[in-house]
Order: C-alpha cells, then structure tokens, then sequence
C-alpha cells in the first residue's frame, strides 16, 4: 500500500500542516508503510520526495518516479484549514474512491464551522459559550453583541483554526479592529462570551471493535489567552495528564466521546473545554489535529501508554476494514 500524506492547504495554516505531515512521513515509515508527502497549494500539488520536488496526478492519484508509476491507495488527510478540514479534499476522495484517514465531508463541514458545530451540539444539552455569528456583507450592531455576549469576549473567525485571526478583547471601542482582523481570515466573524475557567482538551480514537480516549491535557497559556505563540512558540504549559479531580476528567473524556458520536466522526481528533467550576463547556472540536512535534494528541498518546504509529495504525486498519 502507498500511502499519500496530504498536507500543506490554502489557509493561513499551511505552514503548520507541512510540519505535521514531515512528522506524519516518520511515523508512518516507523510503522511500516511506503508514506508520500504531497504538498498541496490551490491546483499544485507536488511529491516533496527528498531535495525533489515531483508533479502529483490528482487523477490518476500518483506521481511517476523514473520509470515507475506509483498509485496511492489510501489517503492520510494532515491539511489544517480548507481544504482539508472543511469536508472539500474529502468530497474530492469519495468521488476517486480513495480510502482516508479522517471524518468525511458533512461531519468535517459542520465541525470546521464554529457556529454550525455549536448550534447542532446544544440539542444534545452540551455547554457552550454565549455566541453571535456576525457576516461581512451584513451590518452588525456593536452594542447589541456586547449586550448579548458582555466583556470580556472574543472574536475569531468562525470557519479557522489555530488562533490566526483570534482576539480577547476587553473594551466595546477594541471590537472593530479585532472584527476586522478575524475578516482577514473568513468572511464570518464568530464572538463569543468569556468563559473564565481552566482549558482542556481531550484526544480520542474510535474504531469499530475499540474506543481509545486518551489521558486530557490542561493548557496554561504564558500570553492572553491560548493564541499561535503560545501553541506553537513555547509560550504554554501542556500537562498531561490534565490534574483535575477524577469525576471531573470521567465526566470530559465522557463528553468527548459522546460530541465524537453525535457529530459522527472518524480518525484521530481532539476535543476542547473550559472547566468553569464544575461544569465543562465545548470550545471547538478538531477533525485533524496538528502532529507535529510540539502537538498535543502525540503527547496524550504517549502519556496513553501507546506508540503513535501504533495507533496510526489502527486507524488506517479500521477504515480498511
């Protein structure tokens, strides 16, 4: 089996995902498999095969290398953003009939949209933050969403991921330059209350004989809030597993299996809360978690008692299965 490793996308997260897929490429090789990297930008997508740089066919779905054609026969989807995340490279997929790694197109479109994942999660009695979803090409009242949403708050872009585009703002006349600011990322601006608690966030697995929640993780933010530098520049503290009381990390990791089924997900993804008392609030929920070096799902994977390409395993087993 060839595997295609798909990374890289169109958002603002390109650079993140291509370190998640040069980490997906060991990992996989660790396992076992033959595990291409293919860097995708709009239309171009090219092989990064060592120094060299190979033209992908997106139709035939494989790269000639000399000679020899190589078809890949299964697809490991590591875009963060569109348009990995967002349910369109799934589409494309299912219509190659290319077995993947992750959740398909409808979960992916509803879980990569904040608003959208929220509204649907809150028939089920789950917790979320007090939201108003504001659109570009539609006036907005600033006054009326401080009232709806108090102060502090934050503004994000509601289709986005690794903060690009996020503000904590604290005062009514900061708002239009962190609405606009969140514009520069999507053209739907989601703002939602403060929730002043403890973030955590949970990584899990589920396969048709097995269910793997992994140990949670609490995040201590050095910055404002939990933004890329403190992701991805050391300005964090990760722990896992997460120091919470034991019926407060049963009743997480019990949410996050639930949210997992409600929105019918596949593969890996990772859960995120805020304990604020007892109770625990959905933040968002990601279909392809970063796996890069400095990722969170690897360490719970690790503080799990498992190897990565143990469980990259499995998952490539039961979607084949």
């Amino acid at each position: 089996m060839e595997i295609a490793i798909l990374a890289g996308g169109d958002s603002s997260e390109y650079n993140i995902s291509i370190k998640s897929g040069i980490e997906m490429k060991n990992w996989l090789t660790n396992a076992g498999f033959s595990a291409h990297l293919v860097d995708i930008k709009g239309m171009d997508w090219t092989v990064l095969d060592g120094e060299e740089r190979i033209p992908f066919d997106t139709v035939k779905f494989g790269f000639q290398r000399g000679k020899k054609f190589i078809g890949c026969t299964f697809a490991w989807n590591i875009i963060h953003g569109t348009p990995g995340e967002n349910g369109l490279l799934q589409s494309y997929l299912e219509l190659l009939k290319i077995p993947y790694s992750c959740s398909g197109p409808l979960t992916s479109a509803m879980t990569f949209n904040k608003h959208v994942a929220k509204t649907y999660l809150k028939q089920f009695g789950i917790m979320t933050a007090e939201s108003v979803l504001i659109s570009r090409d539609k006036p907005f009242d600033i006054e009326e969403i401080v009232d709806k949403v108090g102060l502090p708050c934050f503004i994000k872009p509601n289709n986005g991921g690794s903060s690009f585009g996020t503000s904590k703002v604290t005062q009514a006349d900061s708002m239009k330059a962190a609405i606009n600011e969140a514009f520069r990322e999507d053209d739907e601006v989601l703002i939602e209350s403060f929730l002043k608690g403890r973030e955590i966030t949970c990584g899990l697995l589920k396969t048709r004989d097995e269910e793997y929640v992994f140990p949670l993780t609490e995040i201590i933010s050095k910055t404002e809030f939990f933004d890329y530098k403190a992701k991805y520049e050391g300005l964090s503290e990760e722990i896992t597993p997460a120091d919470l009381e034991s019926d407060l990390t049963k009743r997480c990791r019990q949410l996050a299996s639930e949210i997992y089924d409600y929105m019918s997900c596949k593969g890996i993804v990772r859960v995120d809360f805020i304990i604020k008392g007892n109770q625990a609030f959905f933040l968002e929920l990601n279909t392809i978690p970063g796996m890069s070096k400095e990722s969170i799902v690897p360490q719970q994977i690790r503080a799990a008692g498992m190897r990565v390409e143990d469980v990259l395993k499995l998952v490539i087993e039961d979607i084949l299965s």
